[in-house]
């Protein structure tokens, strides 16, 4: 069943043909973005890329923005960790390691930059980092929902989230095991759970 733009069901069904588009044109828009940057993502070069005229492209995405958007949000598809004990310490530790193998294996790094650096003059693109981001930091913030609340939830969001991007972003490195281990231990002990 497909979602209406609110997030609510809808009975209409979805062309495959419109499916497939996607499934072939956002990959190569989220490609061309961590490999060459924001302005090279264009829907004449993206077309190219994936083998589509421009005029389907066009038909699909009118404006560049619009690719944009929907790469970003293709890119939020991506794999988190599976909550299966409802251990906090566990689901936290392995959504840490999610998200490092996100900033290796799809280049996280590179579009987090890129939407950081364009939406302090952008503010479309503030909407598009604010989507991106909420919809990556759901799965840990539902786990700390589970251990504290208010600023206590957001400051222990923050400190795990910022583990990740500080290393990568700042030092080049994912973050070891041990120091991922050692933040979601302390985020727990502050929050009094162990």
């Amino acid at each position: 069943m497909a979602r209406s733009s609110d997030g609510t069901a809808s009975t209409t069904t979805v062309d495959p043909r419109v499916v497939r588009t996607r499934n072939d044109v956002l990959p190569v828009a989220v490609r061309v973005l961590v490999d060459e940057g924001w302005e090279a993502v264009t829907p004449s070069r993206v077309a190219k890329e994936a083998g589509y005229s421009r005029a389907t492209v066009y038909a699909h995405w009118p404006e560049r923005m619009d690719l944009l958007r929907d790469a970003f949000s293709h890119y939020g598809e991506m794999p988190h960790y599976e909550p299966t004990t409802g251990d906090p310490r566990v689901d936290l530790r392995g959504e840490l390691r999610s998200f490092c193998r996100a900033m290796i294996e799809h280049r996280l790094d590179r579009a987090l930059a890129t939407l950081a650096e364009r939406a302090q003059t952008n503010p479309e693109v503030v909407a598009i980092r604010d989507a991106f981001v909420t919809d990556g930091e759901r799965p840990m913030r539902a786990t700390l929902a589970d251990v504290t609340s208010g600023a206590a939830l957001e400051a222990s969001l923050q400190m795990l989230c910022g583990l990740v991007t500080h290393s990568f972003l700042m030092h080049g490195v994912a973050p070891g095991d041990d120091v991922m281990d050692a933040a979601v231990d302390i985020v727990l002990q502050g929050v009094g759970r162990r």
